[in-house]
């Protein structure tokens, strides 16, 4: 298709068919590429949509003057070698949005209603009920205040739970007990449920370690802390966490991210009873949304208005 507008090109991990579909109602008037199709020359491509981009793709689109995340971590773009000073883009929509404060909610309503004790007890046959506080009982602590934290924070109050929240610098929201690096050992003492949502910058990889994990509340209603992260596998470090499941320090977990990715075969973690495991399901992209973001954004940068939400590469998000 010929067009005077700028072209774009996509490499995302979604099935093609996915892709043309929502290319039906987006971008109109562009050539878009897919980097999937190695013989398509993409020097006249001026915009990428990405997500773990081939390492190739930078090489065969020289042209490039804005990168898009198709998700809304970035570690996959700012870890690409030698990466040009172009704007990245975060995707924030509320479709993204819903689909993560869903999987928070579920987890902690999981683990406070001890869904993974009875689904071990259907396994064996065994009829018994068990004891479960109520959710003002228990205290929800979420270490990332972003537009993510913030919905979920709002979601898991209107169920009942306690809800506070750390970030690294301090912020401010309503009904909710802020804490920032100042107070993270308070925020901790504090915490039943410990709920990742940060991304992954060098200041959080690896925070959630034993030392951490010691440092969460002890003797609360759900027998123990139970951790719960859909931020990024870098930020987790896994021998440490499996220990504190094994000893007794975390009582649970959900994990929907990891260190390697998918989950290899042979980990420890699938056969524990007391964790939850999704495949980094927890907030899967709508491929239709990503294209109408990226279309709006293309349009204010055409347009000389600032795009929103650009990343700001001294902090990593």
């Amino acid at each position: 298709m010929s067009s005077s507008k700028p072209a774009v090109v996509i490499d995302l991990k979604f099935e093609r068919r996915e892709i043309d579909a929502a290319l039906s109602h987006a971008l109109p008037g562009r050539k878009v590429m897919l980097a999937a199709d190695k013989d398509q020359d993409l020097s006249s491509a001026r915009y990428a949509v990405v997500w773990k981009p081939d390492r190739d793709l930078l090489l065969r689109a020289p042209n490039l003057q804005v990168l898009f995340s198709g998700g809304a971590g970035v570690d996959h773009i700012l870890t690409i070698p030698d990466l040009p000073p172009l704007p990245i883009v975060r995707f924030v929509d509320e479709s993204l949005t819903t689909r993560m404060s869903e999987w928070v909610v579920l987890q902690c309503l999981s683990h406070l209603r001890q869904a993974p004790a009875y689904r071990r007890q259907q396994r064996e046959h065994l009829w018994r009920e068990l004891p479960q506080p109520e959710a003002k009982d228990v205290t929800v602590g979420i270490m990332g205040l972003g537009v993510l934290g913030r919905d979920s924070a709002a979601k898991l109050k209107m169920m009942g739970f306690n809800v506070i929240g750390w970030s690294r610098r301090a912020k401010d929201i309503e009904d909710i007990d802020t804490f920032d690096n100042s107070g993270l050992d308070d925020f901790l003492s504090r915490t039943d449920i410990l709920v990742g949502l940060l991304p992954l910058t060098p200041d959080t990889r690896a925070l959630f370690n034993a030392g951490l994990f010691r440092k969460l509340r002890r003797g609360g209603p759900l027998g123990g802390p139970v951790f719960i992260n859909a931020g990024r596998g870098g930020s987790q470090v896994e021998r440490d966490l499996l220990e504190a499941l094994g000893n007794g320090t975390l009582c649970g977990a959900s994990l929907d991210v990891f260190e390697v990715e998918p989950l290899p075969a042979d980990s420890p973690f699938w056969s524990l009873e007391n964790i939850i495991i999704t495949p980094h399901a927890a907030s899967a992209t709508d491929v239709r949304a990503l294209l109408r973001h990226v279309e709006q954004q293309i349009d204010r940068y055409e347009t000389n208005q600032p795009m929103q939400h650009v990343v700001d590469r001294t902090v990593g998000y």
